[in-house]
């Protein structure tokens, strides 16, 4: 699958090493297992987590895995190796990484657990909802769309999507949204103003850019949260009035993506039972051999593109 942190490495945007294959979700079927790797069979079918932690350092143990090793050392397939857009894949501390798949679930029910649904819950997570909260989401493409999804399983009231794409907002909707703003509006304002001036508990950035971001702090009552999950690629700046000077007692988190396989597992338990169905959110599918043509569709985000899945074979 291609992801959004794709795209920014393919720009330039996030080095990595020349010649790196990308790509950090998949499902696979596994070919052969590594020397101390048990509880898993050849031939098995496998959700593969976006991050891998080893289990073992200071951070896995500390229960920050996204963190293995240092600062997003967690994050390893198409960053610091090759990554899963390829036939075959090595998958690091596999023991820690694989999630055998129940044979009830299709690929495609599963695959958006390894990286996307599970960062947009992330952020719904760490924003640390509250039953009855009211919740802006500012940008609405898949990380955002499942944001709007976590929102609402945490018990959200009011869920406020902003996008400045009509379809994105119409899937925000489906996916649990009860209000919805074109962002090329005055998105602030329109949110004080449905929240009869108060501002919302949490908003959640998903886009990565210092408009999103200073427009969801702007959208704050005093004393709430915002949950950053969008990667930037320049600059951010905090405007001394959008935090009351320092003093309007708000909390700023950010997150990357849970890893290991017991969180893989926790949410195909949720698909399992029904609770969410993301399969909506699979638009286009290419071959491996047409990849490069699924990039530029993915980049484009032309013809109501969200996420573009690539089969091996």
């Amino acid at each position: 699958m291609i992801g959004g942190t794709d795209v920014h490495i393919v720009r330039g945007e996030y080095p990595v090493l020349e010649g790196l294959t990308l790509g950090h979700e998949a499902v696979g079927v596994i070919h052969e297992l590594g020397t101390g790797v048990t509880g898993y069979q050849l031939g098995q079918r496998v959700l593969v987590g976006a991050i891998t932690p080893c289990g073992q350092c200071e951070a896995c143990l500390a229960g920050d895995r996204s963190q293995c090793g240092g600062a997003l050392g967690g994050w390893r397939l198409g960053n610091t190796m090759d990554g899963v857009q390829a036939e075959y894949a090595l998958i690091p501390h596999a023991q820690a990484n694989l999630a055998a798949i129940p044979d009830i679930l299709s690929d495609e029910q599963v695959l958006l657990l390894a990286d996307i649904a599970s960062t947009g819950f992330a952020a719904a997570e760490r924003g640390k909802i509250r039953l009855g909260d009211t919740v802006a989401i500012f940008a609405q493409g898949p990380i955002g769309l499942c944001a709007t999804l976590g929102a609402r399983l945490m018990g959200a009231a009011e869920i406020i999507a902003v996008d400045s794409d009509p379809n994105r907002l119409k899937m925000a909707q489906f996916f649990g949204a009860t209000t919805v703003l074109l962002s090329c509006g005055d998105a602030v304002a329109e949110i004080r103003e449905v929240t009869e001036g108060r501002g919302v508990d949490v908003a959640i950035e998903a886009l990565g850019t210092q408009e999103t971001f200073e427009k969801a702090l702007r959208a704050l009552r005093p004393g709430g949260t915002l949950s950053s999950v969008g990667v930037y690629s320049s600059h951010l700046q905090i405007s001394i009035d959008a935090i009351g000077a320092g003093l309007g007692d708000h909390t700023i988190v950010t997150t990357l993506c849970p890893g290991g396989k017991e969180r893989m597992a926790r949410l195909m338990r949720l698909v399992s039972a029904q609770r969410i169905d993301l399969t909506p959110l699979f638009t286009h599918v290419f071959p491996l051999e047409q990849i490069e043509r699924a990039y530029k569709l993915f980049a484009s985000r032309e013809s109501g593109v969200l996420k573009v899945a690539i089969r091996a074979s």
